[in-house]
């Protein structure tokens, strides 16, 4: 039995009437059922956190209309001492914006405005959604360089706060790479609240940080050219054979590509809509190719895979973009039908990639299914994963977890909830450490997901 998270602080209802006293007419919600709802994203993708989080809230939503709005309830939180979580789009896969010790879930999603946009860089308001954003930017010919594969619902402040990589990333690495975060605007949590510009490698501070290092209410992202992109869908006899075309084309730099994702049999038996082009016990390799480069594209595969599908990549409504059954979409298609199964996040070593990724299969035949994602990390190509695992206890998961580090596979932990535990290196950034002392002396920023983090005073 998994045990319950712990409250280290208990905000009493007195304090929570008293910081809607104090923002006046921002708007709130109460009604305890839309609270509850909206106080959750997909953690349910783990069994473990699903026991741990499942009955976490907050008590109050706040929405505020702009960045003065968030001033004003980030300085009554701080006079009444009331925790303040962030949200977004509630997408995420492991509790980063579900309140572990309730308050105020602060809805940022009205913040959504268009500051400015110039060639390969923009300017936007953090609660812009992902796919409304590239819809602003594509006329002019440039569209975002990295999406998570919720591309239609996330935020991009939740993005650069919760995530590290997606869609994209072959190109153009993780947010964790210099250039992909070009500037962060964040609010202090005190009683007299500050605004500060986070620039360049600064903006850092708040990557993946779960919002404890301040709340952020704009964002400079780097565009890329705007390709007119095709889906494809290639079947292989062998996943090792998707693997090493994939490996092929990440490697070829003046292939335009923006998605390479091997992904073994019987995951696309699960694949809904798109499993009429998942031939029966049939590998994958899925992709998105700039269409001048499909003729290059084709000429690396040869006669290894057939083609099973090929399109333009469509993101109208009532559509459903391949991108949407790669990185944890393809662990949601599979939950879809059969909640008895988990995931993993994983990154394989550059310099014995294919070697690494036979390894774990042979180590875990039938237990831990491949789903690789090609990234550039650090400047070298290589792979993270995010595979099925038929889930069993949570001795086994740790015992699998164990072994894939042992042998040399980095593990992000997604059935964890703190920063720390969840990293690959089990620790904080010390920038993010020092930084949150900073911006939120109380510790009231989403807490609990910063493990070494200490209130002074």
């Amino acid at each position: 039995m998994t045990p319950p998270l712990a409250r280290t602080i208990d905000a009493p209802a007195s304090a929570i009437d008293a910081v809607l006293a104090d923002i006046g007419d921002v708007p709130v919600v109460t009604e305890p059922q839309v609270v509850r709802r909206r106080s959750r994203d997909f953690f349910w993708y783990s069994p473990i956190l699903n026991e741990q989080l499942k009955d976490k809230s907050a008590d109050v939503i706040v929405a505020p209309r702009d960045e003065a709005d968030v001033i004003a309830v980030a300085a009554a939180c701080a006079r009444r001492r009331v925790p303040l979580t962030v949200r977004g789009g509630g997408t995420g896969n492991y509790g980063q914006a579900v309140p572990l010790e309730g308050g105020v879930l602060l809805d940022i999603t009205a913040l959504d405005g268009l500051e400015w946009q110039m060639p390969g860089v923009v300017r936007v308001g953090a609660g812009a959604k992902m796919h409304d954003l590239d819809a602003l930017t594509r006329p002019n010919g440039w569209e975002l360089r990295l999406h998570p594969s919720t591309k239609r619902t996330a935020t991009i402040g939740g993005f650069v706060a919760g995530g590290s990589g997606g869609v994209g990333s072959v190109m153009y690495g993780g947010l964790r790479e210099p250039g992909n975060i070009l500037s962060a605007r964040v609010v202090t949590v005190e009683e007299t609240p500050r605004v500060i510009e986070l620039r360049a490698d600064a903006a850092q501070k708040v990557n993946r940080a779960y919002g404890t290092t301040g709340i952020i209410t704009a964002l400079e992202m780097p565009l890329a050219p705007a390709w007119p992109w095709i889906d494809v869908v290639i079947a292989f006899d062998d996943f090792h054979d998707a693997v090493q075309v994939g490996h092929e084309a990440a490697l070829a730099d003046g292939l335009i590509k923006k998605l390479l994702s091997p992904i073994t049999w019987p995951i696309p038996d699960y694949f809904g809509a798109l499993k009429s082009f998942c031939p029966p016990g049939k590998s994958l390799l899925v992709a998105m190719i700039a269409e001048p480069s499909l003729e290059v594209f084709k000429a690396i595969l040869g006669s290894r895979g057939t083609v099973t599908y090929e399109a333009p990549t469509d993101e109208s409504p009532g559509k459903v973009p391949l991108y949407e059954y790669t990185w944890n979409h393809t662990t949601l298609q599979w939950l879809k039908t059969d909640r008895s199964i988990t995931y993993l996040q994983c990154l394989y070593p550059h310099d014995r990639l294919a070697a690494s990724v036979r390894q774990m299969a042979e180590m875990f035949p039938d237990e831990v299914l491949p789903h690789l994602e090609f990234i550039r990390f650090g400047g070298r190509v290589t792979c993270s994963a995010l595979p099925i695992v038929r889930y069993t206890t949570p001795e086994r998961l740790n015992e699998i977890i164990r072994l894939h580090e042992e042998n040399g596979v980095f593990i992000a932990n997604p059935h964890v909830v703190t920063l720390e535990d969840g990293s690959r290196h089990k620790r904080a950034d010390a920038d993010q450490l020092g930084f949150k002392h900073e911006v939120d002396p109380h510790g009231l920023l989403n807490p609990g997901k910063m493990r070494t983090f200490v209130a002074r005073g």
